[in-house]
Protein backbone atom coordinates (compact mmCIF):
# COMPACT_ATOMS: atom_id res chain seq x y z
CA UNK A 1 0.00 0.00 0.00
CA UNK A 2 2.79 2.40 0.87
CA UNK A 3 4.43 1.52 -2.43
CA UNK A 4 1.22 2.38 -4.30
CA UNK A 5 0.94 5.70 -2.48
CA UNK A 6 4.56 6.51 -3.28
CA UNK A 7 4.04 5.66 -6.93
CA UNK A 8 0.91 7.82 -7.07
CA UNK A 9 2.72 10.70 -5.43
CA UNK A 10 5.56 10.45 -7.93
CA UNK A 11 3.11 10.40 -10.83
CA UNK A 12 1.26 13.45 -9.52
CA UNK A 13 4.54 15.26 -8.94
CA UNK A 14 5.64 14.39 -12.46
CA UNK A 15 2.41 15.72 -13.95
CA UNK A 16 2.66 18.94 -11.94
CA UNK A 17 6.31 19.39 -12.93
CA UNK A 18 5.49 18.80 -16.58
CA UNK A 19 2.62 21.28 -16.40
CA UNK A 20 4.88 23.84 -14.77
CA UNK A 21 7.52 23.37 -17.47
CA UNK A 22 4.85 23.67 -20.15
CA UNK A 23 3.61 26.93 -18.63
CA UNK A 24 7.20 28.17 -18.52
CA UNK A 25 7.72 27.32 -22.19
CA UNK A 26 4.46 28.95 -23.23
CA UNK A 27 5.21 32.20 -21.42
CA UNK A 28 6.93 34.46 -23.96
CA UNK A 29 10.09 36.26 -22.94
CA UNK A 30 9.48 39.87 -21.93
CA UNK A 31 9.88 42.63 -24.46
CA UNK A 32 13.11 44.60 -24.44
CA UNK A 33 13.72 48.24 -25.39
CA UNK A 34 15.53 48.49 -28.72
CA UNK A 35 16.62 51.58 -30.64
CA UNK A 36 15.64 51.65 -34.31
CA UNK A 37 17.41 53.48 -37.14
CA UNK A 38 15.57 56.71 -36.36
CA UNK A 39 16.70 56.66 -32.73
CA UNK A 40 13.24 55.70 -31.50
CA UNK A 41 12.92 53.37 -28.51
CA UNK A 42 10.86 50.32 -29.51
CA UNK A 43 9.64 47.60 -27.14
CA UNK A 44 10.44 44.51 -29.21
CA UNK A 45 9.06 41.15 -28.02
CA UNK A 46 11.66 38.58 -27.01
CA UNK A 47 10.35 36.08 -29.56
CA UNK A 48 8.52 37.17 -32.71
CA UNK A 49 6.45 34.77 -34.79
CA UNK A 50 4.14 37.26 -36.54
CA UNK A 51 5.47 40.31 -38.37
CA UNK A 52 4.33 42.57 -41.20
CA UNK A 53 6.28 44.88 -43.48
CA UNK A 54 5.02 48.24 -44.72
CA UNK A 55 7.27 48.47 -47.81
CA UNK A 56 8.34 45.98 -50.53
CA UNK A 57 12.08 46.48 -49.99
CA UNK A 58 11.69 45.50 -46.34
CA UNK A 59 9.91 42.32 -47.39
CA UNK A 60 12.90 41.40 -49.53
CA UNK A 61 15.22 42.17 -46.63
CA UNK A 62 13.22 39.93 -44.28
CA UNK A 63 13.34 37.05 -46.75
CA UNK A 64 17.07 37.61 -47.26
CA UNK A 65 17.46 37.41 -43.48
CA UNK A 66 15.82 33.97 -43.54
CA UNK A 67 12.71 35.15 -41.69
CA UNK A 68 10.17 35.26 -44.51
CA UNK A 69 8.18 32.51 -42.83
CA UNK A 70 7.40 34.92 -39.98
CA UNK A 71 5.62 37.42 -42.21
CA UNK A 72 1.84 37.27 -41.90
CA UNK A 73 1.07 40.14 -44.27
CA UNK A 74 2.60 42.48 -46.86
CA UNK A 75 1.47 45.49 -48.89
CA UNK A 76 -0.43 45.33 -52.16
CA UNK A 77 2.75 46.59 -53.88
CA UNK A 78 4.81 43.53 -52.89
CA UNK A 79 5.68 41.13 -55.68
CA UNK A 80 9.00 39.55 -54.68
CA UNK A 81 10.04 36.93 -53.79
CA UNK A 82 7.33 34.65 -55.25
CA UNK A 83 6.42 33.39 -51.76
CA UNK A 84 4.66 36.70 -51.04
CA UNK A 85 1.88 35.74 -53.45
CA UNK A 86 0.41 33.53 -50.74
CA UNK A 87 0.41 36.21 -48.02
CA UNK A 88 -2.49 38.45 -47.00
CA UNK A 89 -2.32 41.96 -48.48
CA UNK A 90 -3.17 45.43 -47.19
CA UNK A 91 -2.95 48.92 -48.59
CA UNK A 92 0.11 50.92 -47.54
CA UNK A 93 -0.41 54.33 -49.18
CA UNK A 94 -2.40 55.21 -47.17
CA UNK A 95 -2.01 52.46 -44.59
CA UNK A 96 -5.05 50.29 -44.03
CA UNK A 97 -4.71 50.24 -40.26
CA UNK A 98 -7.63 47.92 -39.67
CA UNK A 99 -6.30 45.32 -42.08
CA UNK A 100 -2.87 45.39 -40.46
CA UNK A 101 -4.25 45.11 -36.93
CA UNK A 102 -6.46 42.19 -38.00
CA UNK A 103 -3.32 40.24 -38.86
CA UNK A 104 -2.31 40.33 -35.16
CA UNK A 105 1.35 41.21 -35.78
CA UNK A 106 3.81 41.19 -32.89
CA UNK A 107 6.12 43.58 -34.75
CA UNK A 108 5.58 46.02 -37.62
CA UNK A 109 8.56 46.87 -39.82
CA UNK A 110 8.64 50.24 -41.59
CA UNK A 111 11.06 52.49 -43.48
CA UNK A 112 11.21 56.26 -43.55
CA UNK A 113 11.80 56.06 -47.32
CA UNK A 114 8.13 55.13 -47.71
CA UNK A 115 6.32 55.40 -44.39
CA UNK A 116 5.57 58.52 -42.34
CA UNK A 117 7.01 58.35 -38.84
CA UNK A 118 3.74 59.68 -37.44
CA UNK A 119 1.95 56.55 -38.72
CA UNK A 120 3.62 54.55 -35.96
CA UNK A 121 1.63 56.35 -33.25
CA UNK A 122 -1.66 54.71 -34.21
CA UNK A 123 -0.17 51.23 -34.06
CA UNK A 124 1.72 51.86 -30.85
CA UNK A 125 -1.44 53.18 -29.19
CA UNK A 126 -2.78 49.64 -29.71
CA UNK A 127 0.35 48.08 -28.23
CA UNK A 128 1.87 47.15 -31.62
CA UNK A 129 5.57 48.08 -31.81
CA UNK A 130 6.87 49.66 -35.02
CA UNK A 131 10.57 49.38 -35.91
CA UNK A 132 11.87 51.82 -38.54
CA UNK A 133 14.73 51.01 -40.90
CA UNK A 134 16.64 53.84 -42.55
CA UNK A 135 19.70 53.60 -44.79
CA UNK A 136 21.11 55.39 -47.83
CA UNK A 137 23.84 53.09 -49.10
CA UNK A 138 24.79 49.47 -49.73
CA UNK A 139 26.49 49.08 -46.36
CA UNK A 140 23.30 50.22 -44.66
CA UNK A 141 21.26 47.73 -46.69
CA UNK A 142 23.57 44.87 -45.66
CA UNK A 143 23.40 45.94 -42.02
CA UNK A 144 19.60 46.00 -42.22
CA UNK A 145 19.62 42.33 -43.20
CA UNK A 146 21.71 41.56 -40.13
CA UNK A 147 19.46 43.64 -37.89
CA UNK A 148 16.34 41.97 -39.30
CA UNK A 149 17.81 38.57 -38.51
CA UNK A 150 18.50 39.68 -34.95
CA UNK A 151 14.97 40.99 -34.48
CA UNK A 152 13.26 37.93 -35.91
CA UNK A 153 15.50 35.22 -34.50
CA UNK A 154 17.47 34.21 -37.61
CA UNK A 155 20.85 35.89 -37.02
CA UNK A 156 23.00 33.08 -38.45
CA UNK A 157 21.17 33.01 -41.76
CA UNK A 158 21.04 36.81 -41.93
CA UNK A 159 24.75 37.29 -41.34
CA UNK A 160 25.60 34.60 -43.89
CA UNK A 161 23.41 36.26 -46.53
CA UNK A 162 24.82 39.73 -45.82
CA UNK A 163 28.36 38.36 -46.03
CA UNK A 164 27.53 36.64 -49.33
CA UNK A 165 26.18 39.86 -50.82
CA UNK A 166 29.23 41.77 -49.54
CA UNK A 167 31.47 39.20 -51.26
CA UNK A 168 29.56 39.66 -54.53
CA UNK A 169 30.06 43.42 -54.26
CA UNK A 170 33.81 42.97 -53.67
CA UNK A 171 34.10 40.56 -56.60
CA UNK A 172 32.40 43.01 -58.95
CA UNK A 173 34.55 45.88 -57.74
CA UNK A 174 37.70 43.87 -58.36
CA UNK A 175 36.51 42.99 -61.85
CA UNK A 176 35.77 46.58 -62.90
CA UNK A 177 38.39 48.56 -60.97
CA UNK A 178 41.00 48.25 -63.73
CA UNK A 179 38.81 49.16 -66.72
CA UNK A 180 40.61 51.52 -69.08
CA UNK A 181 37.64 53.85 -69.46
CA UNK A 182 34.66 54.54 -67.24
CA UNK A 183 31.86 55.81 -69.50
CA UNK A 184 29.82 58.78 -68.32
CA UNK A 185 26.54 57.12 -67.39
CA UNK A 186 23.18 58.81 -66.98
CA UNK A 187 20.61 56.90 -64.93
CA UNK A 188 16.99 57.86 -65.53
CA UNK A 189 13.93 56.77 -63.58
CA UNK A 190 11.54 57.71 -66.40
CA UNK A 191 11.97 58.54 -70.06
CA UNK A 192 9.56 61.45 -70.58
CA UNK A 193 9.90 63.49 -67.40
CA UNK A 194 13.59 63.07 -66.63
CA UNK A 195 13.59 62.03 -62.99
CA UNK A 196 17.02 61.01 -61.74
CA UNK A 197 19.14 60.76 -58.56
CA UNK A 198 21.13 63.44 -56.72
CA UNK A 199 24.47 63.36 -54.98
CA UNK A 200 23.48 61.36 -51.86
CA UNK A 201 21.94 58.41 -53.67
CA UNK A 202 23.21 54.82 -53.63
CA UNK A 203 22.73 54.75 -57.43
CA UNK A 204 26.14 56.36 -57.91
CA UNK A 205 27.76 53.51 -55.98
CA UNK A 206 26.04 51.00 -58.26
CA UNK A 207 27.28 52.84 -61.34
CA UNK A 208 30.82 52.97 -59.95
CA UNK A 209 30.75 49.24 -59.14
CA UNK A 210 29.57 48.63 -62.69
CA UNK A 211 32.60 50.48 -64.04
CA UNK A 212 30.92 53.73 -64.95
CA UNK A 213 30.96 57.37 -63.89
CA UNK A 214 27.62 58.82 -62.78
CA UNK A 215 26.47 61.91 -64.65
CA UNK A 216 24.39 63.22 -61.75
CA UNK A 217 26.72 62.50 -58.83
CA UNK A 218 27.33 66.20 -58.21
CA UNK A 219 23.74 67.42 -58.29
CA UNK A 220 22.81 68.63 -54.82
CA UNK A 221 19.12 67.73 -55.07
CA UNK A 222 17.94 64.34 -53.86
CA UNK A 223 15.48 63.77 -56.71
CA UNK A 224 16.39 66.13 -59.56
CA UNK A 225 14.25 66.54 -62.67
CA UNK A 226 16.69 67.01 -65.53
CA UNK A 227 16.23 69.13 -68.63
CA UNK A 228 17.04 68.36 -72.24
CA UNK A 229 19.68 71.09 -72.04
CA UNK A 230 21.39 69.31 -69.15
CA UNK A 231 21.64 66.08 -71.11
CA UNK A 232 22.86 67.88 -74.23
CA UNK A 233 25.52 69.63 -72.18
CA UNK A 234 26.95 66.64 -70.31
CA UNK A 235 26.72 64.31 -73.37
CA UNK A 236 26.39 60.95 -71.56
CA UNK A 237 28.09 57.99 -73.22
CA UNK A 238 25.61 55.53 -71.72
CA UNK A 239 22.00 55.98 -70.65
CA UNK A 240 20.56 53.41 -68.26
CA UNK A 241 16.86 53.66 -67.54
CA UNK A 242 14.50 51.97 -65.10
CA UNK A 243 12.27 51.40 -68.12
CA UNK A 244 12.04 47.60 -68.11
CA UNK A 245 14.18 45.11 -69.99
CA UNK A 246 11.96 45.17 -73.11
CA UNK A 247 12.35 48.93 -73.58
CA UNK A 248 12.75 50.21 -77.14
CA UNK A 249 15.56 52.83 -77.16
CA UNK A 250 13.97 54.50 -80.18
CA UNK A 251 11.26 55.82 -77.87
CA UNK A 252 13.79 57.96 -76.03
CA UNK A 253 14.73 59.79 -79.22
CA UNK A 254 11.05 60.19 -80.13
CA UNK A 255 10.45 61.89 -76.80
CA UNK A 256 13.62 63.98 -76.99
CA UNK A 257 14.43 64.54 -80.68
CA UNK A 258 17.27 66.99 -79.93
CA UNK A 259 19.20 64.13 -78.34
CA UNK A 260 20.34 62.85 -81.72
CA UNK A 261 23.77 64.35 -80.96
CA UNK A 262 24.10 62.59 -77.59
CA UNK A 263 26.86 59.91 -77.74
CA UNK A 264 24.69 57.30 -75.96
CA UNK A 265 22.03 57.71 -78.68
CA UNK A 266 24.50 57.76 -81.54
CA UNK A 267 26.31 54.66 -80.34
CA UNK A 268 23.23 52.64 -79.44
CA UNK A 269 24.07 52.57 -75.75
CA UNK A 270 20.64 53.07 -74.20
CA UNK A 271 19.67 50.22 -71.90
CA UNK A 272 16.35 49.54 -70.25
CA UNK A 273 16.68 47.65 -66.96
CA UNK A 274 14.35 46.02 -64.45
CA UNK A 275 13.32 48.96 -62.23
CA UNK A 276 13.07 46.83 -59.08
CA UNK A 277 16.81 46.12 -59.25
CA UNK A 278 17.54 49.82 -58.79
CA UNK A 279 14.52 51.63 -57.37
CA UNK A 280 13.78 49.13 -54.59
CA UNK A 281 16.66 49.48 -52.11
CA UNK A 282 17.04 45.90 -51.00
CA UNK A 283 19.25 42.85 -51.60
CA UNK A 284 18.68 42.89 -55.37
CA UNK A 285 20.64 46.14 -55.71
CA UNK A 286 23.70 43.89 -55.94
CA UNK A 287 22.18 42.03 -58.87
CA UNK A 288 21.40 45.37 -60.47
CA UNK A 289 25.04 46.46 -60.24
CA UNK A 290 26.19 43.22 -61.89
CA UNK A 291 23.67 43.54 -64.72
CA UNK A 292 24.64 47.15 -65.31
CA UNK A 293 28.29 46.14 -65.47
CA UNK A 294 27.45 43.60 -68.18
CA UNK A 295 26.00 46.47 -70.24
CA UNK A 296 28.82 48.92 -69.60
CA UNK A 297 31.67 46.45 -70.06
CA UNK A 298 30.41 43.36 -71.89
CA UNK A 299 33.96 42.22 -72.66
CA UNK A 300 34.52 41.58 -68.94
CA UNK A 301 31.73 39.01 -68.91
Amino acid sequence: MNALRLLSALLVAGVLLAAGCQRQRETPPPSAPTTDDLGRTVQVPGVIERAVTLAPNLTEIIFAAGAGHKLVGVTTADDYPPAVENLPRFGALPIDYEAVVALRPELILATDHVNAVNDAAQFEALGLPVYFFSYDDLDGMLQSIRVAGGLLGTPTHAHAKADSLAAAIDTLQQRTESVAHRPLTLFLISDETLFSFGDESYIHTLISLAGGQSATANIGTNAPVLTDEFVLTIKPEVIVGAFGEDYDPARLLELHPTWDIVPAIQNGRVYGMDPDLFLRPGPRLVDGAWRMAEKLHPSLF
